[in-house]
């Protein structure tokens, strides 16, 4: 009996070991390949370089706005997965309306250097944003976030250090660990997680309005999380539920509900004083 409970004890500690060792491989699910040049996916795009304060050089795509433009400037933060080539039909519809996008890929994913981490992005973040008002020349009240679900709490974290004039979540979540006890309950995520991506800590701190856009029936981020995101907004603009979609449903990859949240915002930052 005791020699049980000392081998049943010895696979626990190496399961939590194991969860230790390889987590972020599980949060982290980057396409490594390079991607395509911008122009060959999006006409009229270019390829542009992002230089981290670690010393890294990350790839971006900035697309420009269709005629005529209305002079505001989309930084778009990806989720987990792909790389930036998978958000070109996002970029492509806002420019539709009017807007220049910024399309990066964080440390790690689409040809760039380096291991992705919650620090790490945190700084390829502020790259982004550094590129768009230093080199690119965008004043601040001009730019708005958006941050798809993991890219939702790197945004916010941004905006929490440099205000833009607004914040678009889409499938956000309060925190990592919530997230994660709800895909494995049976471990003790919260003690075990390295990269915690506190969503609504950052938040607190964030003043400009803010658009929450969710799916109804999203099987990874549930819709409770993002409301809950919503409740926390200092200055909540919008909550947009998505009725029947699920986490990487079209309808919340680059669909009209999804798109409009984001004029609407655009909308209401043309009309601030």
């Amino acid at each position: 009996m005791v020699r049980a409970v000392v081998v049943v004890s010895g696979v626990a500690v190496l399961l939590l070991a194991l969860v230790w060792g390889f987590q972020r491989r599980l949060i982290y699910l980057p396409t490594t390949a390079p991607v395509p040049s911008a122009g060959t996916v999006i006409p009229g795009a270019r390829d542009v370089e992002l230089h981290t304060s670690d010393g890294l050089v990350l790839g971006a795509w900035l697309v420009p706005a269709k005629e005529p433009g209305r002079g505001i400037t989309v930084l778009v933060a990806s989720g987990n997965a792909g790389d930036r080539s998978l958000r070109a039909p996002l970029a492509q519809a806002l420019a539709a309306k009017g807007m220049a996008v910024l399309l990066f890929d964080y440390r790690g994913y689409g040809g760039n250097p380096g291991r992705p981490s919650e620090a790490g992005l945190a700084r390829d973040a502020r790259a982004a944003y550094r590129f768009l008002v230093g080199e690119v020349g965008v004043p601040a009240d001009r730019i708005l976030y958006y941050g798809e679900s993991l890219g939702a709490a790197v945004v916010t974290e941004l905006a929490a250090e440099h205000p833009p004039a607004g914040l678009v979540l889409r499938s956000p979540f309060v925190d990592l660990a919530s997230v994660g006890h709800v895909h494995y309950p049976f471990l003790p995520v919260r003690t075990l997680l390295r990269d915690r991506y506190r969503l609504t800590r950052h938040l607190a701190e964030v003043k400009v309005p803010v658009t929450v856009v969710y799916g109804s029936d999203d099987s990874i981020v549930p819709s409770t999380q993002s409301r809950a995101v919503a409740e926390a907004a200092p200055r909540l603009w919008r909550l947009v539920e998505v009725a029947g979609a699920d986490h990487n449903s079209p309808a919340l990859l680059d669909g009209e509900v999804l798109t409009d949240a984001v004029v609407d915002l655009a909308d209401q930052v043309d009309k601030a004083p």
